[in-house]
């Protein structure tokens, strides 16, 4: 029998293993993670946000139409997700259901935060966190609701930028306390705060690199050395690929012509290897013929 995939995260992340951990914000995205050769990824809230809706990350998604994006995502990809779920979409007894379809849609793992609701991207100004006792009931609501025990969760606290930082990694530890499998501490300042949060905290953390954000853009090896289990790129390959696409608007819109730019455009033929045409191509054999 094959590890299930939510074996293969637990596996994967372990302190100072340094998994690169992309975000991917639709199945596209993860297919093409998946073939570059990204061994887990995480789903963004925020780049679902801005694909589907086209708004800036407030917390405007509803659970269900997070879930629908799982499952699709989930339908696409063989490799190991973390998905954003936010604040959990309501109180602890919310959080329970969360849980529960989210994992029943394709999550390996799940992210709960402690800031009030409506959410904030973690690296914008004028966020907020609950109490924390309320984190902790939500967290202990999470790991009750979850069927398979190795479906793991994962606790992060937005409160360095409210409390500070050492209430930040007191919050951890009470949220790991409570029964969350691994750590997240959103926004650290500093190349020392990065290193103190697994040195004071020993255990299962990740860390989240925003180019343009607050934390310091430290090298693989380096995360690796402090203690980091997973780095995450939450989204990167979005802004990569708006970036590309305004470029080439921008000279179709200006010369009338795709000419000139051909270098910036994936191939037709390679596009359909990143969707897996042949596969399909198969099976309208097998079940069609022709």
């Amino acid at each position: 029998m094959s590890e299930s995939l939510n074996k293969v995260m637990r596996r994967e992340l372990t302190p100072g293993a340094g998994l690169l951990l992309p975000g991917a914000s639709n199945a596209l995205a993860a297919r093409l993670m998946e073939q570059v050769g990204y061994k887990a990824f995480l789903v963004t809230g925020a780049g679902i946000a801005n694909t589907y809706l086209g708004v800036p990350d407030l917390g405007l998604v509803s659970v269900t139409e997070l879930a629908e994006h799982v499952a699709a995502i989930s339908d696409a990809v063989n490799i190991p997700m973390i998905v954003d779920g936010d604040t959990g979409f309501g109180n602890a007894i919310n959080v329970g259901r969360t849980i529960r379809l989210l994992e029943r849609a394709g999550a390996n793992a799940i992210m709960l935060e402690d800031q009030t609701f409506p959410k904030r991207c973690g690296h914008f100004e004028g966020k907020g966190v609950v109490p924390q006792s309320e984190m902790v009931q939500k967290i202990k609501a999470a790991v009750d609701a979850r069927k398979d025990h190795d479906m793991m969760i994962l606790a992060r606290t937005d409160a360095r930028a409210v409390e500070g930082f050492t209430q930040a990694l007191d919050r951890l530890a009470a949220y790991r306390e409570a029964g969350a499998d691994f750590m997240f501490l959103e926004a650290p300042l500093s190349v020392e705060e990065l290193t103190a949060i697994p040195r004071d905290l020993p255990g299962i953390h990740i860390c989240n690199l925003v180019i343009g954000g607050k934390t310091p853009l430290l090298p693989q090896e380096e995360l690796k050395r402090i203690g980091f289990a997973g780095i995450v790129y939450a989204n990167a390959a979005l802004q990569a690929s708006l970036l590309a696409m305004k470029k080439v608007l921008e000279h179709i819109k200006e010369n009338g012509s795709i000419v000139g730019v051909e270098d910036q455009i994936m191939m037709f033929d390679d596009r359909q290897k990143v969707l897996g045409a042949d596969h399909f191509k198969e099976l309208e054999k097998r079940y069609i013929g022709g």
